[in-house]
């Protein structure tokens, strides 16, 4: 079946929570893991409004930064991969259309599928906020799998 499962993170607790399936998942079938984290570049945040400017982020910083935060949720992945006795690899890169990101990732790592979490928004809070993983769906020429993450509330 799949033998190789691109796992994107961006950090957050519903992220986590997708990524914790899809470690569950790669076990349950035998599959190795690749732990993903993309990053806009320095020059994305330039545009919003001069963000880098107002708070003199040189570009050294930012990528500083961003390396350090990439590594951390990176490695929460691994450890989850770890405990599951699942085989991880980690690869963090960056690129100004995140699911473009995901899905070169994927190809450039030989994945065979892509487990994705959405936040399942519709409405007016679909249209605002944009979703990845609808994107990534469009982009990706590899199976996908999306895990509809649970929020507390």
């Amino acid at each position: 079946m799949f033998k190789k499962i691109l796992i994107p993170t961006d950090g957050s607790a519903l992220s986590a929570q997708a990524a914790n399936k899809g470690v569950c998942f790669a076990k349950e079938i035998g599959a190795e893991v690749v732990a993903l984290h993309v990053s806009q570049p320095f020059a994305a945040t330039v545009g919003f409004d001069g963000m880098a400017a107002a708070y003199a982020i040189t570009d050294e910083d930012y990528d500083k930064t961003v390396a350090e935060q990439a590594e951390k949720y990176l490695q929460a992945v691994a450890d989850r991969a770890d405990t599951a006795g699942v085989k991880v690899s980690k690869v963090a890169t960056t690129n100004f259309n995140v699911a473009d990101g995901v899905v070169h990732a994927a190809e450039e790592n030989g994945c065979d599928l892509i487990f994705i979490g959405s936040h399942g928004r519709s409405g007016l809070s679909r249209l605002l906020l944009g979703s990845v993983t609808a994107k990534v769906l469009s982009l990706a020429k590899t199976a996908v799998l999306v895990y509809r993450v649970k929020e507390d509330k």
